[in-house]
């Protein structure tokens, strides 16, 4: 028992540290969309929050990935974390809403290097045989720090201010950045080696990541394809707020609590699958929790009634874990570490293009069509887009790519 603690002592302080940043993530995210609606009294100047980041992640993550698979994933997380604790301590002294949104600007630059510099250090600290359970016991921190981060920010917001709430919001960040300060390098990077960022580097680091892809058609073609399933989602997303309120007819209270009963179904998804992760096959995470957050999703746009819309949110915040624990592990099982960082943003370049298109096309729709029939068309895709990627990850001669054990997958190949 005490060696298995001791295996886990690394990961947990991974965990952890990566928890208190999400619960940061979340405080801001309340304080951000006050302070902004305080300033501006615009609902569009917050809707605009939405868009910054992946306009920022579609200008960055072309060279993000170059910047990272040459250095060191642990110092590049520290560093994120140190640069988004100072610039939300900077969002108090913007004296307008111009340089609030200067900062949120440069905030997104930060936060686009600590997704794939943390994806690859995650895969290099767990190991292969542990990854199931922890991105299991990940997705529990994640959906407790959605319920517990809004909690912690409006209590914040009631009894200081907005401007003191944002102060402690950054050091959230400064005690994730020395948890991770505890950990072991994971590599050994030799600076003389380090190339130059220059424009031909880059580019010929997207024919690394072209020839990979070209070499592993299957892991590219099931990622991608989950991208475009989960692109509907984002969609509906955004207009998740309007669709509650003037299609549903909830008050703000009912939202929020609606939202709190999300988390809860997402954390009790998420304890049930961290204790018994080893009686769930990798394949069948994935589909399961594909297929039913769609149906969760479905059953959200036909809803008339606050427990209809509970109903859906319930059965899609309890399986959403499913289905990003499963991705997860697969993801980091299939794609070679040496390309990880590469890999990840041009994913992310991908899945940020799209989903400004999609958000942006799906409000202008609502104002020539109504909103309800957008969802429910929207909802009725992504369920079918579900169904066909699940016949795609069951294909039985495609087993070897979600193999659990300490052997590779026979078809993966690096370049690198």
């Amino acid at each position: 028992m005490n060696k298995k603690l001791e295996n886990w002592k690394e990961p947990t302080i991974l965990l952890t540290s990566l928890s208190i940043a999400g619960i940061g993530d979340f405080i801001y995210l309340v304080a951000i969309n006050i302070i902004v609606y305080q300033m501006t009294g615009s609902a569009a100047a917050v809707a605009g929050l939405w868009i910054i980041g992946p306009i920022v992640n579609i200008f960055t993550k072309f060279w993000t990935g170059s910047f990272i698979d040459y250095r060191s994933k642990k110092k590049v997380i520290i560093a994120t974390y140190l640069l988004r604790a100072g610039f939300i301590a900077l969002i108090p002294f913007a004296p307008n809403i111009v340089g609030v949104y200067v900062i949120l600007v440069f905030l997104s630059i930060a936060k686009s290097f600590f997704g794939p510099s943390s994806t690859t250090y995650t895969t290099m600290l767990v190991p292969k045989l542990k990854r199931k359970r922890f991105n299991s016991i990940r997705s529990v921190t994640s959906s407790g720090a959605f319920i517990i981060g809004p909690a912690i920010g409006g209590t914040l917001i009631l009894l200081s201010s907005i401007q003191a709430t944002l102060w402690i919001n950054a050091l959230f960040f400064v005690v994730s950045a020395f948890l991770l300060v505890r950990l072991p390098e994971q590599e050994e990077i030799d600076r003389e080696k380090v190339p130059k960022m220059t424009v031909a580097q880059v580019w010929n680091d997207f024919t690394v990541v072209k020839q990979f892809f070209a070499k592993n058609k299957y892991i590219a073609m099931i990622y991608l394809s989950f991208i475009l399933v989960m692109i509907f989602s984002f969609a509906m997303d955004a207009q998740e707020v309007v669709f509650t309120q003037q299609v549903i007819g909830l008050s703000e209270v009912d939202y929020s609590l609606l939202i709190s009963i999300t988390g809860i179904g997402s954390v009790s998804g998420g304890v049930l699958l961290s204790i018994f992760s080893s009686k769930f096959s990798l394949r069948l995470m994935i589909v399961l929790g594909v297929v039913m957050t769609a149906v969760g999703y479905v059953l959200y746009a036909f809803s008339w009634s606050f427990l209809s819309i509970t109903v859906g949110f319930l059965i899609l915040g309890f399986f959403i874990v499913f289905m990003n624990a499963g991705i997860a592990t697969f993801y980091q099982n299939n794609i070679p570490i040496a390309l990880m960082g590469r890999v990840t943003s041009i994913f992310q370049l991908v899945q940020s293009s799209i989903q400004v298109v999609f958000i942006l096309g799906i409000g202008i729709l609502a104002d020539y069509i109504s909103l309800r029939i957008a969802i429910v068309s929207l909802a009725i895709i992504m369920l079918l887009a579900a169904l066909v990627f699940s016949y795609y990850v069951l294909k039985p001669e495609k087993g070897r790519y979600y193999t659990e054990g300490e052997e590779e997958s026979e078809g993966k190949e690096a370049v690198v």
